[in-house]
């Protein structure tokens, strides 16, 4: 078989080990496995919760059921184009997707800009959550710069050239030099499978309207930096430490706005669930299952 066809497959399996849903009046899908209290997995651009799918398993067996969705716009969830896709949409959304879901509380994970839309959602819901962990995000957003290989994607008419000229192949080979420390440890048609799920029905375009929706302001800072100075929940930072998209420095501004001092580094770049997932999965579990 091709890296094609194996790619096609993976997202088969991907689908066959989730189900469709309804939150806010549109159709996402979610994967979930496992007993015990909630772990909700937030992924960030370009990928969805196929990112997290080695991730859940080891939480299943440390007692915890992991929930992994697909935030509109990316992955299997319907792509409509009048959906608000900045991050203050998306997070209204997470939460439509939570009470959906039936997760009275959960614990909260959150990855890229899944970080600003999830801890958005925890803010205005502090009392639903039981803990929060932070993988590679930014806090940092009045002075963030989006990484070269991400910011065509937000300049009008550029970026829809750049997404169409991007092959699979180039796509694989950007993803591992942003993404993944150990190569071994991901085939490239899993990363096939990322393109494909990005692309899928609408050729990328609810993805630009995502890219082009951040809200790096001043105002979005404060309010996440002071929404979680109030927190009642207990917070873990999890890096990689040889993350070049977002690098130590971006763990630095978390570890200020958080109030975490013991931050926990893997051997790892972006992408930190895809050869790392069972530190990711423990590190998660270390903090949660005590919990409850």
């Amino acid at each position: 078989m091709s890296n094609r066809d194996d790619a096609r497959e993976a997202i088969e399996v991907h689908r066959a080990a989730g189900r469709r849903f309804d939150a806010g009046g549109t159709r996402s899908f979610v994967r979930e496995h496992g007993r015990g209290a909630p772990v909700v997995l937030l992924h960030g651009v370009p990928v969805s919760s196929f990112l997290y799918r080695k991730v859940i398993p080891p939480l299943a067996e440390q007692g915890l059921r992991g929930v992994a969705f697909d935030f509109p716009g990316l992955g299997l969830a319907d792509r409509p184009a009048d959906f608000d896709y900045s991050w203050s949409g998306l997070a209204r959304w997470t939460g439509e997707a939570i009470d959906a879901l039936e997760l009275d509380r959960c614990h909260l994970v959150v990855h890229d800009i899944g970080g600003p839309i999830g801890i958005e959602w925890a803010i205005r819901n502090p009392q639903r959550v039981l803990s929060l962990t932070v993988l590679d995000t930014m806090l940092g957003l009045a002075d963030f710069r989006r990484p070269w290989t991400m910011r065509p994607f937000a300049v009008r008419g550029l970026g829809e050239i750049w997404l169409r000229s991007m092959s699979r192949f180039a796509f694989s080979e950007l993803f591992y030099i942003q993404g993944v420390a150990d190569r071994r440890a991901v085939r490239r048609h899993e990363i096939y499978a990322h393109y494909e799920l990005l692309k899928r029905t609408d050729q990328g375009r609810a993805f630009l309207m995502i890219m082009r929706g951040f809200e790096l302001t001043e105002a979005k800072e404060r309010f996440l930096a002071e929404g979680l100075a109030e927190r009642p929940y207990p917070a873990r930072i999890v890096w990689g430490e040889r993350d070049p998209a977002l690098g130590l420095d971006h763990m630095r501004v978390a570890q200020r706005v958080l109030r975490v001092e013991d931050p926990i580094l893997l051997p790892a770049k972006h992408f930190l669930q895809e050869d790392q997932p069972t530190a990711v999965a423990h590190s998660i579990a270390d903090l949660a299952a005590p919990l409850g």
